[in-house]
């Protein structure tokens, strides 16, 4: 069963940040997504950032956002990737997130 690019984006959204609570989609931190045929499931790989190279839930988001994608039904190899480059800002995060976080 393929998988679906809005399955794995609804999943990413499930992943939140500890400290600001907003999800990672919302927060700008996903940078690429790559979906492949893998037989009867989908090779799904995750290209990330954190919104600063020290964060301290570094190791935990990683590994929640692995795990929401192994969840996805039909999923079969999961890659994620953390890059720091370019560097997150919040310009990349989307409307409601800034709303969410009083942000204007």
């Amino acid at each position: 069963m393929a998988v679906k690019e809005e399955a794995v984006y609804a999943a990413l959204r499930q992943v939140r940040d500890p400290e600001l609570a907003v999800n990672v989609v919302d927060l700008g931190l996903i940078y690429g997504l790559a979906i492949e045929p893998a037989g009867d499931r989908s090779k799904l790989g995750v290209v990330m950032s954190m919104t600063t190279p020290a964060c301290p839930y570094g190791p935990q988001l990683l590994e929640e956002v692995r795990q929401a994608l192994w969840a996805i039904e039909g999923a079969g190899d999961v890659t994620v990737e953390l890059t720091l480059n370019p560097p997150w800002t919040p310009d990349r995060m989307t409307e409601e997130a800034r709303d969410e976080l009083g942000l204007f």
